[in-house]
């Protein structure tokens, strides 16, 4: 009898757990639709492009990042330029991807200070 006491209570609290997990799920499910349907929309720099296309393009970044890497052939160095709304992701000088910046501003480099 003692168990059964305590049991509705505690599956009421696990499905009200469970009901959060899954809206935050869905909320970023659909944050991070969002943010991909603008990237397609916005003319961001294409993977393969040179740091001198990039630069001649886009014109020079807001500023340069510190690169990451590099310690090993598995780890290349990655470096990283920012614009006013993308942060463009180099391995060593070529292009491998370029991200809108977020509202929230948490893809910047965490060693610096703003």
């Amino acid at each position: 009898m003692f168990k059964h006491r305590y049991t509705l209570p505690l599956l009421a609290v696990m499905a009200l757990g469970a009901g959060l997990t899954v809206s935050q799920t869905t909320h970023a499910q659909e944050t991070l639709k969002q943010r991909v349907q603008e990237e397609n929309g916005m003319h961001l720099p294409a993977r393969g492009m040179s740091m001198e296309q990039v630069e001649k393009q886009y014109g020079a970044p807001t500023r340069k990042l510190s690169p990451r890497g590099g310690d090993s052939a598995r780890h290349p160095t990655i470096n990283r330029w920012e614009y006013a709304n993308f942060i463009v992701y180099f391995e060593k000088s070529h292009v491998i991807h370029a991200v809108l910046n977020t509202p929230a501003g948490n893809n910047r480099d965490p060693g610096t200070v703003n």
